[in-house]
């Protein structure tokens, strides 16, 4: 017979693990086969093109481990690895790792909440509106979080035990994994090193620690071996591609999606524009006056604030290193978004009052909640596509923003759609030629506006062109937050805000200009 408290236990778990499938699972093919996300479609490219006895990407930019796991998959169940499948087997694996990581921050949380605000923290780790985005999307993201939040988990495992040859094991078969899916996490292994240093100062055995540190190390390089091959088997491919991508990262070469990140500040800018949208802005809020409490009551000598250490130290290292680099992309700082659950439930730990206590729950709940609507309707981009064919007509000239995210999906082929390329093509002769002739100008998105400081968009919106707004399809899944001011990541791939504007005062070509050209 099971006794209350394993009753509501056993209910509790269920309800987790069941609240975990939905919020990750849920309308995974968002979008209806229009995949918008750049970095997951080049992921599902590379993974299209595996065979059983090819199994090169032919891309570099991440490691073999996750197209290998997707591909495999898709040939035990006698799937073939095409594009469309490849998008799918991805969100598969990040809603699951993502799923993986929730049971993870209950373990980790353990340590030093009670069990009533470790089942908080992985309840509001739930409904973290960046988390379930990353679960959706079929990146790394979601992979690289499930294992540093591991290594982390393993880590207080290591430090509470004497015996723990398998805890290095574990962390190094992970670590090996880690590297092999994204060079960088060679950072997650922070936290068995800061371990390992504080039995080293505490005494512990120096050959039994040298010793494990061997296993540690022994299976990160087999590991990363085994998993991403082709990162030594073509490594001059592969050298080539980290040379870019670091380029890119770091300012050294100029493109046309890092314009956003020119004239930004280290640090404040995530703090700006990445950790209030992701978290939601009370657990962001709650965060900080969290983090403040905390270090205010530390007390190093008591085991739950050397698991704090723990967590913190590593975490505040990767983000004092991805923090300061120029190309400030959402899924640098990823990693740490478990963060903002666990501290956010301390703060709510200290409050005295039951009423306050609620509140503050539901504050914390809201954004996620709110942003899970989401995934109840058409895609954004759908939305817009039926409005245009239902109210222009047809036969009209419409002016749209290519750029390395999928255009509009305009279906009715009565329409001729210019999607003009600003990163490419020869503005402004172009253009003025475009604007003379079209009668409609779609923006599908700030991507462009955002970063570009272009005459263009500002006399559009001004109404110099001779357009006026006639509709603006805004998914609004952001509460008391405007989508279009954070890192584009957020809003861009998956529910931009697009406007349409109607000509409604007809200027000439020499116009149209000599105002781009002021």
């Amino acid at each position: 017979m099971f006794s209350k408290k394993n009753s509501l236990s056993l209910f509790l778990i269920i309800f987790i693990v069941s609240l975990s499938i939905f919020t990750r699972f849920y309308n995974l093919n968002w979008g209806s086969n229009y995949h918008f996300h750049p970095d997951e479609n080049n992921m599902a490219s590379a993974l299209s093109r595996l065979q059983i006895y090819n199994l090169d990407p032919k891309f570099y930019p991440y490691g073999q481990f996750p197209l290998y796991l997707g591909f495999f998959t898709l040939k035990i169940f006698n799937l073939p690895p095409s594009f469309s499948n490849s998008i799918l087997i991805l969100r598969f694996y990040s809603a699951f790792f993502s799923i993986l990581s929730v049971g993870l921050i209950y373990l980790v949380s353990q340590k030093i909440f009670s069990q009533k605000f470790s089942i908080l923290v992985s309840i509001l780790t739930i409904f973290s509106p960046g988390l379930i985005q990353l679960a959706h999307f079929g990146t790394t993201e979601s992979l690289l979080i499930f294992i540093f939040l591991l290594e982390i988990y393993l880590s207080i495992l290591i430090y509470q035990k004497k015996d723990n040859y398998w805890q290095y094991i574990l962390a190094g078969i992970f670590g090996g994994i880690g590297i092999a899916t994204k060079i960088s996490s060679l950072i997650f292994l922070g936290p068995i090193f800061l371990v390992s240093l504080m039995k080293f100062i505490s005494k512990e055995k120096i050959l039994s620690l040298f010793l494990k540190i061997y296993i540690l190390i022994f299976f990160v390089i087999n590991f990363y071996l085994i998993s991403s091959p082709y990162n030594f088997a073509k490594s001059q491919d592969f050298f080539s591609s980290m040379k870019y991508e670091t380029s890119v990262a770091t300012g050294e070469l100029s493109v046309f999606y890092t314009t956003q990140f020119k004239n930004t500040l280290p640090y404040l800018f995530q703090i700006q524009k990445i950790f209030p949208y992701s978290s939601g802005i009370f657990q962001f809020i709650f965060t900080i006056i969290g983090l403040v409490f905390l270090l205010k009551n530390w007390k190093l000598k008591e085991d739950k604030y050397l698991y704090w250490f723990i967590i913190l130290i590593p975490s505040l290292v990767y983000f004092f290193y991805f923090g300061q680099i120029f190309a400030k992309w959402t899924r640098f700082v990823s990693p740490l978004f478990f963060l903002f659950p666990l501290l956010s439930v301390y703060f709510i730990s200290l409050l005295k009052s039951k009423i306050y206590c609620l509140i503050s729950i539901i504050l914390a709940l809201l954004p996620g909640l709110y942003f899970m609507k989401l995934y109840f309707v058409s895609d954004i981009r759908l939305t817009a596509s039926r409005w245009i064919e239902n109210n222009i007509p047809q036969g009209s000239s419409i002016l749209s923003e290519g750029g390395n995210v999928v255009n509009i999906p305009i279906t009715d082929q009565n329409y001729q759609v210019i999607n003009y390329d600003f990163y490419g093509d020869n503005y402004p002769n172009e253009l003025s030629n475009h604007l003379f002739t079209s009668n409609y100008i779609i923006i599908p998105s700030r991507r462009v506006f955002k970063n570009y400081d272009l005459k263009y968009h500002q006399y559009l919106f001004d109404g110099s062109l001779g357009y006026k707004e006639i509709n603006k399809i805004s998914p609004n899944y952001d509460l008391f937050l405007d989508s279009e001011n954070a890192e584009e990541t957020w809003s861009v791939f998956d529910h931009p805000t697009i406007r349409v504007f109607e000509k409604v005062n007809e200027l000439t070509q020499e116009e149209y200009e000599k105002l781009l050209q002021k």
